[in-house]
């Protein structure tokens, strides 16, 4: 970088690791084009949100695991507030609880992409991407329904 090239600001986001560091390595996950969470390697007990200890055997011996960023929607809520600054030009937005079947019925929440006028139904399919926010080192995963492109277009 030259002294005459302006020098990259990040822009500060409301998401990202937690400043205890208990949950960086779901958001290096995501980086990488992964779904972490933590799974408890004495009991084996998939734990989520983060934790130091495993609330099932009280073991400290917690690891995380790359599970399919694929689920069903337990639940949903079309938000027509701006909760975040992002979100301001995209109302209404929709969010998703999903059920994840390959991590013990864990849920995790996101953001629902495809076509958000249909309301979405207890138990669709759905499945996770990993989408780049411009001016963040922090990715964030979306939603979209099993068979509907980014779009909100049936294949």
């Amino acid at each position: 970088m030259t002294a005459t090239e302006p020098v990259p600001v990040p822009v500060p986001v409301p998401w990202g690791p937690a400043p205890d560091g208990l949950d960086q390595q779901y958001w290096d996950g995501l980086v990488a084009g992964e779904l972490r969470l933590q799974r408890c390697t004495s009991c084996r007990t998939w734990i989520w949100g983060p934790q130091a200890i495993c609330g099932h055997c009280h073991s400290f011996d917690i690891g995380w695991e790359t599970v399919e960023p694929v689920g069903t929607v337990y639940s949903w809520n079309r938000s027509w507030y701006p909760y975040m600054e992002e979100y301001a030009n995209n109302l209404p937005y929709v969010t998703v609880l999903v059920e994840l079947p390959h991590a013990g019925g864990r849920r995790v929440l996101g953001i629902l992409t495809d076509d958000i006028e249909a309301d979405p139904a207890i138990g669709d399919r759905v499945v996770g991407s990993f989408e780049s926010v411009e001016g963040s080192p922090w990715p964030l995963l979306r939603w979209r329904r099993a068979g509907a492109t980014s779009e909100g277009e049936d294949r």
